[in-house]
């Protein structure tokens, strides 16, 4: 995700994962403090484990904090975090080097969030690094580079989960696949060293029925390198399969795909384990195809009934600045819905999702 950008995406027909290697990564995040545990003031509490955190466009100017108070969010996702240039180990907001991972950026806003009792998840990638080479491990090739890069989200401001937003060229590249997966290793084992929370969700692309192919391929190399995924976040938007959607039901069965996905990758965890990994992020309004994919008004009342029952983890919605009805018929406009709505509406509806 990331705005304004093409709008393409090749749908694959989901295909079941049955005879994929079967290795179980461990789920909780354990271990005892050791001598370079965090002082207790800079630990960052856990995430919810239900909570609702709409993507924040982080290139507007705009303040995280006073746009999280309007809406009465307590939990924002922060897009996006990638590098200046293809082959670069420094990650900025934006890509751009006056906003890098520092206090002096976002740091204000994101203290005020936590004052508040929220936090923010800082989001890597978005289509338009990801089909720019400047995504963290496309860019980066030195895999503790890519994981120094991770920890120091965590010192710096005192967050305890990290999002990796990868589709379009990223999701088939092989090779940052892997790299991204070895670093969520390192930055796991630092945490359990060093007495911290660290979450990893992976943000991915997914068809009406699950995820494609490639999608199941990168979760995949993440339990062949050990590392945890904490949340498997689907965009649920975007099909651009010429059909007409039902938004909320068409929600509902790829969330269902993905949990028999997740089945076939951890066969020793319940059902109800699996759900608890499981994201949906919405896009309030008409999207990038058209009118025929509209979440309303009543899609997302359906589709927050629908996370509170099935107990998955979380919900979000992209993005804040477009939770208004500016622009009536417009379809995928970076700062309204293109719907008839009350400002922060989606906010408001979703908001009571978040719960410990």
């Amino acid at each position: 995700m990331r705005r304004p950008r093409p709008v393409l995406r090749a749908l694959l027909s989901c295909v079941t994962v049955t005879g994929l290697s079967a290795a179980l990564v461990a789920l909780g995040t354990g271990g005892a403090l050791a001598a370079d545990a965090a002082p207790a003031s800079h630990r960052a509490h856990a995430m919810p484990g239900h909570v609702a955190a709409p993507y924040f466009e982080a290139w507007t100017g705009e303040s995280p904090a006073a746009l999280a108070a309007a809406s009465g969010n307590k939990y924002l996702t922060m897009a996006f975090l990638q590098t200046d240039a293809p082959g670069s180990c420094t990650a900025y907001w934006n890509g751009d080097k006056t906003l890098p991972i520092a206090k002096s950026a976002f740091g204000k806003d994101i203290s005020q969030i936590q004052a508040r009792g929220g936090n923010v998840i800082p989001s890597f990638g978005g289509y338009g690094a990801d089909t720019t080479n400047t995504e963290l491990a496309d860019s980066c090739t030195s895999v503790d580079a890519i994981a120094k890069v991770y920890e120091s989200l965590v010192t710096t401001y005192g967050i305890s989960r990290i999002d990796l937003d990868i589709e379009a060229d990223s999701i088939n590249n092989a090779a940052g696949i892997d790299r991204r997966n070895k670093a969520i290793v390192k930055v796991q084992r630092w945490a359990e060293r060093s007495g911290r929370h660290v979450q990893f969700s992976y943000t991915l692309p997914t068809t009406t029925t699950g995820l494609a192919p490639n999608g199941v391929a990168l979760l995949q190399n993440a339990v062949t390198n050990g590392a945890r995924v904490d949340v498997v976040n689907i965009m649920t938007f975007d099909y651009w399969d010429g059909a007409t959607h039902d938004m909320a039901a068409d929600t509902q069965t790829a969330a269902a795909g993905l949990q028999a996905q997740l089945a076939a990758l951890y066969p020793k965890q319940r059902p109800e384990r699996l759900w608890r990994m499981i994201g949906v992020t919405e896009m309030p309004g008409i999207d990038d195809f058209g009118p025929q994919e509209t979440f309303t008004a009543q899609d997302a009342v359906k589709v927050e009934k629908w996370a509170r029952d099935r107990g998955i983890n979380t919900l979000s919605f992209w993005a804040l600045q477009r939770d208004n009805g500016g622009c009536v018929g417009t379809a995928g406009a970076n700062s309204c819905s293109g719907i008839a709505q009350d400002t922060w509406y989606f906010s408001h509806t979703f908001a009571p999702f978040t719960r410990r």
